[in-house]
């Protein structure tokens, strides 16, 4: 018997992530108008990085909005949007990082430029980078710094999100000449954050998810415990390492079936020669040893 067909979700992931980018920003025509969609979908969060300044964008950036009001105890909004992180993190974990995000597509599409392309095997330490900003940019210095209506200054969106500027500032600025004349110091250095993680995306695969992303490290925290999982049938598997060299996070499967690192891609279940590795939903072990 010949192999069973790769999963629809394998297949079809190139297409999902452009659906997913443009359903979170579909309101194209504002990006002619400069203007920002500011209906009802602005209080719902969207799953993945995309800023809430985006002209198109048709919702909330969760990292944004939860900056905003985590400062103030007078604000219910910022309970709200823990607690959607953390459903999406129950139910999805990293699904999200890699079918969901725009932002993690857009590096990937960058990744495809011909350039030569770098191992980040060797630099595994800097994943944890990641945790330092979500911990530090995102959550304490939004909580200390608050301005007089009590709301905290969204550190991390000013100062380091690459998405704020390519998706808000820059076409902002294009279609509106008083927020050109506005652009200062601090549009040139977030320019030169973006222009950093471009260069970084065309050489190394998805830099910004692996290394400095807040949001992926708050699903990271979920993966294992998250009800979309990867599963390893132990009988099944050869000990190839095929599904690890083409691991583009840098994880091996057959160790960590749920490692904090694994955005479900799915390049291991098409390498694998013997269809040991598979998606599954729902509670229990990540390792099977059923014969199937």
């Amino acid at each position: 018997m010949g192999k069973r067909p790769l999963p629809l979700l394998v297949r079809l992931r190139g297409a999902i992530q452009a659906a997913a980018a443009l359903l979170t920003n579909i309101h194209l025509p504002n990006f002619l108008s400069g203007r920002l969609y500011q209906g009802n979908g602005k209080r719902v969060c969207v799953p993945g990085l995309n800023c809430y300044s985006c002209p198109g964008a048709a919702g909330a950036c969760p990292i944004g909005a939860f900056q905003a009001v985590v400062g103030s105890s007078g604000f219910r909004f910022c309970y709200y949007i823990t607690g959607l992180l953390i459903l999406l993190g129950v139910l999805l974990g990293r699904f999200i990082c890699g079918f969901l995000c725009p932002f993690g597509w857009l590096q990937e599409l960058l990744h495809h430029i011909p350039s030569p392309k770098l191992s980040s095997e060797r630099l595994k330490p800097l994943r944890y980078l990641k945790y330092a900003v979500l911990l530090v940019m995102v959550v304490l210095l939004p909580t200390v710094l608050v301005n007089e209506l009590g709301m905290g200054d969204p550190i991390f969106c000013k100062y380091l999100c690459p998405q704020g500027i390519l998706e808000g500032a820059i076409p902002l600025a294009l279609v509106n000449t008083g927020i050109r004349s506005a652009l200062g110091a601090l549009f040139t250095w977030k320019a030169a954050v973006l222009a950093a993680v471009i260069l970084l995306s065309v050489l190394f695969w998805r830099p910004f998810c692996k290394w400095l992303c807040p949001l992926g490290a708050f699903y990271a925290l979920f993966n294992r415990v998250s009800l979309f999982q990867m599963q390893v049938n132990s009988h099944r598997c050869v000990s190839c390492g095929k599904c690890a060299n083409v691991c583009p996070m840098d994880v091996d499967i057959t160790q960590n079936a749920n490692h904090a690192e694994c955005i479900r891609c799915g390049r291991c279940i098409k390498a694998c020669p013997t269809e040991a590795i598979c998606y599954r939903y729902g509670f229990g072990n990540e390792k099977t040893k059923e014969n199937s």
